[in-house]
């Protein structure tokens, strides 16, 4: 009688040991401590400040800020130039805190400027049913919309410090100090704003914020 080969090329018990070999299990994955973890949050939260913003007033920065600075290089007629459209930028991400939406009937949305009685509507055709309003009252100004609005313009800032136009534009070479206040002081400021408004929600939808059903 013959004897049966072992471990032949067809034997699927010597494939499977042989992958086994050639593909050995990946090392485990260091695991993050709580402070690393703690960490990583904090800087994500920080870098995503400007989802806070409204997406108008992030967009004409993102455009106008290298036009308006010449790229960094500012002179005597940009620099002031510069800081006008900032202030007209911060001023923006103000009013849109004091702003909110609805959606009618139809499905189309409606914004408005929110007052102390209600919500002061700025794109609704009055011509139609005054039925069809929703109860304005319940749109009227709060306390937390003060707070954000606060929140809006350091976030603003922060965000436009963070640009390397705006810095050499205002601070073309920076001393030792002044570049250590630059680093240090907007992830300070965006940590701490990031973290009220989390402490301070809102329900507006207004211009330039996402609208939700």
């Amino acid at each position: 009688m013959r004897a049966r080969p072992r471990g032949g090329a067809n034997d699927p018990g010597s494939d499977s040991s042989s992958g086994d070999e050639a593909n050995p299990p990946p090392p485990p994955q260091p695991q993050q401590s709580v402070a690393q973890r703690a960490i990583s949050q904090t800087l994500a939260s920080t870098a995503n400040l400007a989802n806070l913003l409204p997406t108008g007033t992030l967009l004409a920065f993102q455009l106008l800020t290298p036009i308006f600075t010449s790229n960094g290089s500012c002179d005597a007629a940009t620099g002031p130039m510069t800081f006008i459209l900032l202030a007209l930028l911060a001023f923006s991400c103000v009013a849109a805190c004091f702003t909110d939406s609805f959606k009618s009937p139809q499905g189309t949305v409606h914004y408005g400027f929110v007052t102390t009685k209600g919500l002061w509507l700025i794109d609704y055709p009055y011509t139609d049913a005054q039925a069809q309003l929703p109860d304005l009252s319940k749109y009227k100004m709060r306390a937390t919309d003060v707070v954000h609005a606060v929140l809006s313009v350091c976030i603003f800032l922060v965000v436009a410090f963070r640009d390397k136009n705006v810095i050499s534009c205002f601070y073309p070479a920076p001393g030792h100090a002044t570049q250590e206040v630059l680093s240090i002081a907007p992830v300070g400021v965006g940590l701490i704003c990031s973290l009220l408004f989390v402490i301070f929600p809102t329900t507006r939808h207004g211009i330039g914020f996402p609208v939700t059903s």
